[in-house]
């Protein structure tokens, strides 16, 4: 038998209190991460050459160690160096710069695909390259690389769940102190995955419409 007091007096408006940290989370480690990772494929693409070798640095460093071990780093070695977070920022802060490695991947990948000609083009009306990659080459591969990069959102949305390691009580760590205080791992955790469910299916729908808005006439198909 469903036992509806648990869920309506305990299980849910504890998620419900880490739904709203965990969307305090996705929202600005989204934006800003995708505006991270436009501004870093920009650097790898049209950088100058020490510029470039940074941002693949970078890049290739955030892509290659576990997002768990870049929480600890900055949530428990940082200090060590007079550098303090609290859990919430640790979260945020860790999110935001491994998003924006994952999607300068995408951005550099659309920016190599922007015909040289519209460069030179630029070029030859007096634009700088500055100019040029700002108003007339980003634009355009940030609207191309939105599958990739809506791709990685969601992924942002089920890997927020690893905040609670920092004791940032998001939606997954509320499900946790729950189940380890009734023992009704079942029940809790088929929950805590219905609510990322329902997230990365709302997420996707509005991905989608976001592509179709933003869709450039004769760039792939719809």
């Amino acid at each position: 038998m469903l036992d509806t007091a648990f869920f309506t007096q305990t299980l849910l408006p504890a998620l419900n209190k880490g739904l709203l940290v965990s969307l305090a989370l996705i929202i600005p480690a989204s934006i800003l991460g995708f505006l991270g990772g436009v501004a870093l494929g920009c650097v790898r693409v049209f950088g100058p050459g020490w510029l470039r070798r940074l941002g693949d640095g970078y890049t290739s460093l955030l892509r290659g160690v576990p997002l768990a071990i870049q929480l600890m780093m900055i949530y428990y070695a940082l200090p060590k160096l007079g550098i303090y977070f609290a859990p919430y920022g640790a979260a945020l802060v860790s999110f935001i710069l491994c998003t924006a490695a994952y999607q300068s991947e995408y951005i550099r990948g659309a920016l190599l695909s922007i015909r040289k000609g519209q460069i030179l083009a630029a070029e030859a009306l007096g634009f700088t390259r500055i100019q040029t990659v700002l108003w007339i080459v980003a634009p355009q591969a940030a609207r191309r690389a939105l599958p990739g990069c809506g791709n990685e959102i969601i992924y942002l949305i089920k890997y927020s769940s690893l905040a609670y390691l920092v004791t940032c009580m998001e939606l997954m760590g509320e499900g946790k102190v729950v189940a380890s205080d009734t023992f009704r791992f079942t029940e809790v955790f088929i929950t805590v995955g219905a609510y990322y469910l329902t997230m990365v299916s709302l997420a996707t729908w509005l991905l989608h419409a976001l592509e179709k808005h933003y869709h450039i006439p004769g760039f792939g198909s719809r």
